[in-house]
């Protein structure tokens, strides 16, 4: 019955919505298309249904997350076990990915960026901020004075970042100096970047939120901590839409109290 309805829609528009063999079915770009569209008018629909209801309804339904493997690993897993015990009625389900995923297609209600935003047509809201910091452990520590020094010293590199050798230091208003590492490792994804340094492998470049224990245990410790790496930023992402359902909402609003909890009213948004 599925095929017969996809086949008269076919006929209808005009266009193979998808490719079929025997073994496997794909949709067309005009499939991806007509699909994308579709899921957003329906999302459009649960919403309108969902503000109809909202000043009586507390947050319900499945909520599907998305965030890179370090942040959703380090934060946000807590966080959505925080808020379904808040909220019983309401399901959460994290998509822990270090590329981006479409929030339309995937059916994702809420994304969370770390780093840096493309100019994009969704709405975005700024949770926190982060710093990055040149770590390692204390046997591989060496007495280093500047950045510069640091080329010819093992690295570990982030290959989920778009350049993972070339790092700016700045000291001050004035003092500035790039520098290119010279790779010991590649590693994919930043979590597995953490487990190596830990293990030794070479200085890193990580968020601070991924090795606060860490460094406050002694396990890892700041090269030049009088030099500073780019900061970013913690945003939370959402499809375009006229109104937000409840349980993104609160979800936002308790991931933002955790944030003012781990590091402090000083923090500036």
């Amino acid at each position: 019955m599925v095929s017969q309805q996809v086949a008269q829609l076919e006929r209808e528009l005009k266009a193979d919505l998808l490719v079929r063999t025997t073994r496997r079915v794909e949709p067309t770009e005009a499939g991806r298309l007509l699909h994308a569209r579709c899921a957003a008018i329906l999302r459009e629909a649960d919403s309108a249904v969902a503000e109809l209801a909202q000043s009586s309804a507390e947050p319900m339904g499945l909520l599907r997350i998305a965030a890179p493997n370090d942040y959703g690993t380090c934060i946000l897993a807590a966080v959505a076990t925080a808020f379904s015990r808040r909220y019983p009625a309401c399901r959460v389900d994290l998509v822990l990915a270090d590329s981006k995923v479409d929030l339309i297609a995937d059916q994702i209600d809420l994304s969370i960026r770390v780093g840096w935003l493309d100019d994009s047509t969704l709405q975005t809201r700024r949770i926190d901020s982060f710093r990055q910091l040149l770590i390692a452990t204390p046997g591989l520590v060496k007495r280093v004075a500047r950045p510069r020094e640091l080329a010819t010293l093992p690295f570990i590199a982030n290959g989920a970042l778009n350049e993972p050798l070339t790092w700016q230091f700045a000291r001050g208003e004035t003092e500035q100096e790039n520098v290119q590492m010279s790779a010991a490792l590649t590693i994919n994804t930043t979590p597995a970047v953490l487990a190596a340094a830990l293990a030794g492998g070479g200085l890193a470049v990580l968020p601070d939120f991924l090795i606060r224990d860490d460094l406050a245990a002694g396990r890892l410790v700041h090269i030049l901590p009088s030099w500073t790496l780019p900061s970013g930023g913690i945003h939370a992402v959402y499809p375009a839409a006229r109104f937000r359902a409840p349980k993104v909402t609160a979800f936002v609003a308790m991931l933002m109290e955790a944030h003012k909890r781990m590091t402090g009213p000083k923090r500036t948004r």
